[in-house]
């Protein structure tokens, strides 16, 4: 191999394994119009966590529709979980028993659900799928970039030469474990850099390399490890940032047993430790639970009860750790899953690609509600029946962008083009967490549920009332109020309120209840 064409090849996409409490590293580096769009100019500290579910996770195992178990039994009978047996949520919406620590969190809210996420004509290719939520195309519309590499594209000539400088110290984006991700992927190369080395990250920062053998091919070698070792342009901030914090949750499971749990306590130390990367990204696996996903005869455990017992502890051990270190309030997630699983189960105890399915958004500034209804199993139910996109996940990331980054509307619309134009807001970000005209905390309204729902003409709203003043009002995705239900004093004790939905436009809505310091909204579809 000749050296210049090495470099010629190789040098600006180089994946490069480093190594930080025994995971790999991958960073993505500075761009001017990225640092823009993550609220850079606002010199924020906040950071969001990505966390893929790779495989596609069976969302009607995950969070269960309860009111449906009658159909989701007949259509699913050898892996449903039993109905007694699944964790109640909120209302007829339960979750996994192995999920017990994400149950907890959502009773402390710290966790919000969003029902049903997904795409206009979905399509179940692990590949393709998973291309669309990285890039945020259209399904009929095949982009070569991802969000993040459209903007780094039009990084300073001779990237990753001059990086880091005094503008952009530390790496915009990190990705923990092997693969970079899609998301920086530029037109011609993915702008994303590893940072490492494989034997011991601390190589790097004393300039040592693993040794070669005196040969030809081990001189070549050598040479190459040494161009790994320039382009390390971030490896001193993140080890700086490291050597600053130590994780201080002792929830960690032993290393190796958790990955997911591994990754979130890199992140926790990091972000502690005064990295001021905005994006992390990390990734558990494998949910493509076509056979074996229950254990025969105990649907409770197997495969995917092992992948949500891990990603309930890691969740739990990662919220935990930011407490401790005092950062929780800087940091919120969300999973997110190329696809959902088919609603009718196969004979091999599994499920196969489907369509819409889950997304869990975590952190103590999450709007810690179910946004969206259950879905709806129909009785009839065949094998090739998919549960319907209800929120299109390009929301969520559109209603991050904009609540915890303070994007402007206009530049999320150039990161998330699309033919149906601006996307609905959803809430997923509690309101007044960035802008601080709430408190970091509030109150939930004891057992508040709105029913039926979906709703036609009219709903009851019941809450248990502490006595006194309380407002009640229904708003619509974008947050604006279209009916006002009560406004007045109520006696203590259990509340029913009708909820007039005749005359709206069938969609989602939200049902706001306020009384003195307690808030609460709950999700209703109306038809």
């Amino acid at each position: 191999m000749q050296r210049r064409h090495f470099l010629q090849t190789t040098a600006a996409a180089t994946v490069l394994p480093t190594l930080l409490g025994g995971m790999p590293i991958g960073a993505y580096g500075f761009s001017p119009e990225l640092f823009e769009l993550t609220g850079g100019a606002a010199e924020t500290d906040r950071v969001l966590v990505l966390i893929e579910l790779s495989g596609g996770n069976d969302g009607l195992n995950t969070i269960i529709p309860l009111d449906q178990y009658t159909n989701l039994l007949r259509a699913r009978a050898n892996v449903a979980i039993p109905e007694n047996q699944a964790l109640r949520l909120r209302g007829a919406t339960g979750i996994h028993p192995a999920m017990v620590k994400v149950k907890n969190l959502f009773d402390n809210g710290q966790i919000g659900i969003v029902q049903n996420a997904g795409y206009p004509e979905a399509n179940g290719s692990h590949f393709r799928s998973g291309e669309i939520w990285t890039t945020a195309a259209d399904s009929n519309v095949t982009l070569n970039t991802g969000w993040g590499g459209r903007y780094l594209n039009n990084e300073y000539p001779g990237f990753p030469i001059g990086y880091p400088n005094a503008q952009a110290p530390h790496p915009l984006a990190i990705t923990i474990g092997s693969v970079v991700s899609s998301v920086a992927q530029g037109p011609s190369m993915n702008m994303g850099m590893a940072i490492g080395g494989t034997s011991s990250f601390y190589n790097l920062l004393n300039g040592a390399i693993d040794a070669a053998p005196d040969t030809l091919a081990g001189h070549e070698l050598t040479f190459i490890r040494q161009v790994v070792q320039q382009t390390q342009v971030y490896v001193t901030a993140i080890q700086q940032a490291a050597a600053r914090a130590q994780n201080l949750s002792p929830l960690y499971p032993t290393a190796g047993e958790n990955p997911l749990a591994d990754q979130l306590k890199i992140v926790a130390q990091l972000v502690a430790g005064g990295l001021q990367t905005r994006v992390y990204v990390c990734s558990l696996g494998d949910f493509d639970t076509h056979g074996a996903q229950v254990a025969a005869g105990s649907t409770t455990t197997g495969a995917h009860a092992e992948l949500l017992s891990q990603l309930s502890v890691a969740l739990d051990a990662f919220q935990d750790d930011l407490r401790r270190l005092r950062v929780q309030d800087r940091v919120v997630g969300m999973t997110f899953s190329e696809f959902g699983r088919r609603i009718v189960s196969n004979s091999a105890n599994g499920t196969d690609h489907g369509e819409a399915g889950p997304m869990i958004v975590f952190g103590t500034s999450v709007n810690p509600i179910i946004h969206g209804p259950n879905p709806t199993i129909p009785a009839d139910t065949t094998f090739f029946d998919n549960l319907p996109m209800q929120i299109d996940f390009r929301s969520v990331y559109a209603s991050i962008l904009k609540d915890w980054f303070q994007v402007p509307q206009a530049t999320i619309n150039a990161l998330l083009p699309s033919s149906v134009g601006q996307f609905p807001y959803v809430p997923v970000i509690r309101q007044g967490t960035v802008t601080g005209s709430t408190p970091a905390a509030e109150l939930e309204v004891a057992e508040f549920s709105v029913f039926p729902n979906p709703a036609q003409d009219r709903a009851t709203c019941t809450f248990e009332c502490q006595g006194g003043h309380v407002q009640v009002v229904l708003r619509d995705v974008v947050g604006r109020q279209v009916r006002q239900v009560v406004d007045r004093v109520l006696p203590r004790g259990q509340c029913q309120v009708p909820v007039d939905v005749s005359g709206l436009k069938a969609g989602l809505y939200y049902c706001h209840v306020r009384e003195g310091q307690r808030v609460s909204a709950r999700s209703l579809s109306v038809l």
